[in-house]
């Protein structure tokens, strides 16, 4: 009856997505979670309730399985095993993209019927519309609907639109991200053609949105782009996906010390710097760091030519390392999308995934690395600025903007 409780528990908690910022102890510039020991026997039914909450019987559990985690030793988020991502996975069905879909177009829906005919009309567009590829991550003239146009009872319902497509730990990042316009505001003026504020980021909805529709929506402002495509009700495309941090570390002021995306740069450091002098040869690059990420906003990108150093050539802890970057990459999206991406990568083959930098090896320096497979782009880079301005981008060699998808549902549509 205890192993029913409990399992019920961990997915009433998975359902309703109801693990709070505050429980998993964020802080400003390092973000924490719980100490933990390996699963016991048995232990996936209390795996994760161990890690989250705050109730009796959510500390009962993790007295019984995790006797070291009461205390709520801290450390690194990215030094959190694996076995946490793999444990919030495995209680997930491996593909729910049905159930996510609904849940974007309830929060999409919602957002639209409160907004005034006005603000509705500069909110969508036609998902056919060529608007829907015009995506790009610097401060510019945007198409949709900004919340600071917004009134204060429409903007949670624009969070909410853009929780439903993040992790609890991408909605963090995203969140903070645009925090950060203040503070460049308080470090550059007003003088800006292109102002910095924080609630200059807009939301545009493409076609109706339906629990089993085709219809697509974005949320994108200054280092922040997020894409998704929905077709028939399912999740067809969620790239390209942009978080970019600047400053990348803030060294002044009250939040002096806050690294939004301290994670991808500290792993990526720590893989190149675990490279043996043969591994160094294929695996850093000759000359500078790119000033930017290669893909930059195109439409579409090609596969760049074999370099790096491969899943298959490197050791245990280096792919593990190596696993970690895609984790913070991919995992920044539903977790139960995340799955099945990490599953489409698995089946593809983990061997043919490669990992490439380029720049200096210590921090400060400017720098850049590529993780590439046969379908997919990861890109970071931290050049400009002193070294001091990250862009991190996730894309899809094929199915950006949910293109291949799409194809084979247009396809498939008109052979009925």
């Amino acid at each position: 009856m205890l192993r029913v409780r409990l399992y019920g528990e961990v997915q009433e908690i998975l359902r309703l997505r109801s693990v709070r910022l505050g429980e998993l102890h964020f802080a400003q510039n390092d973000t924490r979670a719980f100490q933990t020991e390996p699963l016991p026997a048995g232990g996936q039914t209390c795996g994760m309730a161990a890690l989250v909450g705050k109730s009796n019987c959510a500390r009962a559990i993790r007295a019984r399985c995790y006797p070291k985690a009461a205390d709520h030793k801290p450390m690194n988020s990215h030094r959190l095993p694996l076995a946490f991502f793999a444990i919030a996975l495995s209680l997930t069905p491996a593909v729910r993209a049905h159930e996510v879909a609904a849940e974007m177009a309830a929060a999409a829906s919602n957002f639209l019927v409160a907004l005034t005919p006005e603000q509705r009309a500069k909110a969508t567009y036609d998902f056919k519309d060529e608007q829907r590829f015009d995506w790009h991550f610097i401060p510019r003239p945007r198409k949709g609907l900004p919340i600071q146009e917004m009134r204060p009872d429409q903007r949670p319902l624009a969070h909410a639109l853009l929780a439903s497509g993040l992790s609890h730990r991408g909605y963090f990042k995203a969140a903070t991200i645009m925090s950060l316009e203040h503070v460049l505001f308080e470090m550059e003026g007003a003088a800006r053609k292109q102002p910095r504020e924080s609630d200059l980021y807009f939301v545009t909805i493409f076609g109706k949105p339906e629990a089993a529709g085709t219809w697509g929506w974005r949320l994108e402002g200054h280092h922040l782009s997020l894409n998704f495509a929905i077709a028939d009700g399912k999740i067809v495309g969620e790239t390209p996906s942009f978080f970019g941090s600047n400053p990348g570390e803030v060294r002044e002021g009250p939040r002096a010390g806050l690294r939004v995306l301290a994670a991808e740069e500290d792993l990526g450091r720590a893989l190149v710097k675990s490279f043996d002098d043969e591994q160094q040869k294929i695996g850093i690059l000759a000359g500078e760091a790119p000033k930017e990420v290669t893909s930059t906003n195109l439409r579409q990108v090609t596969p760049s030519a074999a370099a790096g150093v491969t899943y298959e050539k490197m050791s245990k802890a280096q792919r593990e390392l190596l696993e970690k970057i895609i984790h913070e990459f991919i995992a920044s999206h539903r977790l139960d999308l995340a799955a099945v991406t990490w599953e489409k990568m698995n089946k593809i083959g983990l061997e043919k995934i490669s990992f490439v930098w380029a720049g200096g090896l210590e921090p400060k320096q400017p720098h850049y690395y590529r993780v590439q497979g046969p379908e997919f782009l990861l890109e970071y880079d931290n050049t400009q600025n002193d070294a001091n301005h990250i862009h991190t981008v996730w894309r899809d060699f094929t199915n950006d903007f949910g293109d291949d998808l799409l194809q084979k549902h247009y396809e498939q549509s008109h052979a009925k």
